[in-house]
Parts: structure tokens; sequence; C-alpha cells
């Protein structure tokens, strides 16, 4: 799966998109996200408050109970503000 990071994320992480290979037993945008936030001290950073976190899975938003199976691309967004 390939993994889309964008605005602050990006930063924190210090990428903008990455191939990743979850275990079998993360099923849901909120499951993987709390496994990114272990894979290191930038990672912990990026997902420090996944409540606010935006997710889309193969171009969809999405709730963080979705389920990510079979989906080929996630993108992580900090919440957006209007202006």
């Amino acid at each position: 799966m390939k993994a889309l990071y964008f605005s602050w994320v990006r930063e924190r992480i210090g990428k903008a998109e990455e191939e990743i290979v979850p275990p079998e037993n993360i099923k849901t945008v909120a499951e993987l996200m709390a496994w990114l936030s272990g894979q290191g001290e930038n990672y912990a950073a990026a997902f420090a408050n996944i409540k606010t976190m935006r997710a889309a899975l193969d171009h969809t938003h999405v709730r963080h109970d979705a389920l990510i199976q079979n989906a080929w691309e996630i993108a992580f967004f900090p919440p957006m503000t209007g202006g």
C-alpha cells in the first residue's frame, strides 16, 4: 500500500510518500495510524493526535473506522482550516 503524507504530516515524517506493509491484524484506518505512530519518533510526532487527522483511501475521504483491506493508497491530511 502506498502512504501519502500532506502538509505538516509530511514535514514531521520527513517524506511525502512511501510503500508500507502493515501487519495483517491492522484492519482500519485508526489501527493503521496507531501502528504508524509506533514506527519512530517522527511518525509519533505526526500521528500524536489522530482524532484530528483526516484520511483518504483510494482518493475518497473516509472515517477512521473504514477498513483498509484491498486499498492501494492511503493519504493522511492534518485538519483543514478555511480562510
